[in-house]
């Protein structure tokens, strides 16, 4: 399992990296994604999986650690709030700089 989840981690960072050092806006906006999904799994493992161990202290001897899941539960509101409003700033951009470049230029233009 602990492998599994390892490997899961692995390419989400890696995929979130490799779209991050894209020119285009939205495949930069897709790697944040990936990245905050990565760290969100990350936090949620730091917790201790257990399967079936209830998280209040004194039903069990094993628990679960229940701050690593409210980080999570919040980091995922978080971070949807701040996905959909830097879309909105994206498609903005978009409309008004008539591409989706991150510096505003179009590279295809310097070749004509």
């Amino acid at each position: 399992m602990e492998l599994l989840y390892a490997i899961t981690l692995g390419v989400l960072t890696t995929c979130g990296i490799y779209l991050l050092l894209r020119a285009r806006t939205f495949t930069v906006i897709l790697g944040l994604t990936l990245l905050s999904h990565a760290v969100n799994l990350y936090l949620f493992a730091s917790g201790r999986l257990v399967a079936g161990a209830p998280a209040i202290v004194g039903y069990s001897e094993r628990t679960a650690d229940p701050l690593p899941q409210a980080l999570v539960l919040t980091a995922i509101v978080i971070g949807f709030a701040m996905t959909a409003f830097v879309v909105v700033l994206a498609l903005k951009a978009a409309v008004e700089l008539r591409n989706d470049h991150v510096d505003g230029e179009n590279p295809d233009e310097d070749l004509a």
